[in-house]
């Protein structure tokens, strides 16, 4: 109605988009939000988290090489994780192709979000990013790739010669990193709502329905007019009947 200002809500998610639970997390999460009747008064920010911050701008190796090295595991124990998740992730409309990821650092797709961001296509970067790396084996370090990318989502190419060509962003990035330590944050995805609930990893659509209506209900409560007062026209029936 004219006048009237509709409150609020923000949901916070960390995450990598090295990270292929993340992306999983993300569907689920939209599947939820999707059918959240006060959706259009959610404002979703999506803040960088790194699962590897010491990795190389690229790796010498494969997924399977670089995952079964860090974790210590066999590779063929590795590659039964790949189809876990895999077929999880296509239960999700993603069709994840782990023989072809590119393993590189996302430190500086991290900065391409924030600027994303500041032209209104943060969700666009995300998506695409991951999308990109997990199931088009493009190469989130490659500055070319994300050029690329940054000039489809309409970002001016000479502000993205000035992000790869500087450090632009990257206080941006290492405060969420820092903001994320200080929550207690230690895994993603991470879903923050209000800065009051926290939703950690990729928990299945019906749980994120259930905090968004929970979130909602407790910031919004339903608040009596004129309580307390018995006028001619303030009776009420009940399961006793009504009063004549």
């Amino acid at each position: 109605m004219p006048g009237w200002v509709v409150a609020s809500m923000k949901i916070e998610i960390w995450s990598d988009v090295a990270c292929p639970w993340c992306y999983i997390g993300k569907r689920r999460f939209e599947t939820a939000l999707a059918a959240f009747p006060h959706r259009d008064a959610v404002e979703v920010q999506w803040r960088s988290f790194q699962l590897d911050p010491s990795l190389p701008e690229h790796y010498d190796g494969t997924e399977l090489d670089y995952l079964s090295t860090r974790k210590g595991m066999a590779q063929d124990q590795v590659a039964g994780m790949f189809e876990h998740v895999a077929s999880l992730a296509s239960a999700e409309g993603l069709n994840y192709r782990f023989d072809a990821v590119v393993v590189a650092n996302s430190f500086t797709a991290h900065r391409l979000i924030h600027l994303a961001a500041a032209h209104g296509q943060q969700d666009a970067a995300k998506e695409r990013l991951l999308s990109d790396h997990f199931e088009h084996g493009r190469d989130i370090g490659s500055r070319e790739y994300l050029t690329s990318l940054g000039l489809e989502l309409g970002i001016d190419a000479g502000e993205l010669d000035e992000l790869f060509g500087s450090d632009k962003y990257a206080d941006d990035v290492r405060q969420d990193f820092a903001e994320a330590r200080a929550l207690g944050i230690s895994g993603v995805p991470f879903f923050v709502i209000d800065r009051k609930y926290g939703i950690s990893g990729a928990q299945p659509a019906e749980t994120f329905t259930a905090a968004l209506e929970q979130a909602w209900q407790e910031s919004h409560p339903l608040v009596m007019v004129d309580a307390g007062t018995s006028g001619p026209d303030g009776v009420v029936c009940g399961p006793d009947g009504c009063p004549v």
